[in-house]
């Protein structure tokens, strides 16, 4: 079920929430339209979905704000939040343009050092010194429109690099981590 307008306005007028969310399982976002012109509004790109609260956002060159981007990926296990680089949206932004109507899957984003350490523990391939910790990384993957599966993060690499991206990426394709990381450090890359 896709929020009203009077539903949005309602989310829009709470202190701190500046859009509103799609409801999980709502399918691909629809563009608003409320009290607007949709022929003014930008063309729907994409669907942000964040795997561990299930929330969806549309994803197009003016939304989600910085602000809303980096709520999105605040620390799953603290709820701790972090302005993420805006080079990151920027990055989802421009793969988004290359597959329009895909629903991009995020992983990881900010990562308290709670977190980190935690995942460290558990025997994932976490940096003690990660990006995500700095607001620097984003984990995700890429799923075309109909698509039972995302892109292979392999072809993604090549994509983002392609786009002229400098930092860092890694590339995680095996059964159980099937994503991408891209960070705003050094370059560098590696594939676990």
């Amino acid at each position: 079920m896709l929020l009203s307008c009077a539903s949005a306005a309602t989310l829009a007028a709470q202190p701190g929430i500046t859009e509103a969310r799609i409801p999980h399982g709502a399918g691909l976002a629809t563009k608003k339209a409320c009290g607007t012109d949709a022929a003014t509004d930008p063309p729907l790109l994409a669907t942000l979905d964040q795997i561990h609260t299930g929330e969806r956002v549309a994803l197009d060159a003016e939304s989600p704000s910085q602000e809303a981007f980096s709520s999105l990926l605040a620390d799953r296990a603290t709820g701790e939040r972090h302005l993420l680089d805006e080079r990151l949206l920027g990055l989802l932004r421009q793969l988004a343009e290359a597959h329009p109507g895909s629903r991009i899957e995020l992983v990881s984003g900010y990562r308290s050092a709670k977190l980190n350490e935690m995942l460290r523990k558990k025997g994932h391939h976490v940096s003690s010194h990660s990006q995500h910790s700095l607001g620097n990384a984003c984990d995700f993957r890429i799923v075309p429109e109909g698509a039972p599966r995302g892109l292979d993060p392999r072809d993604v690499e090549v994509e983002i690099r392609k786009l002229g991206w400098t930092g860092g990426v890694g590339v995680y394709p095996t059964k159980d981590d099937w994503f991408v990381h891209a960070d705003v450090g050094r370059l560098r890359r590696w594939e676990n």
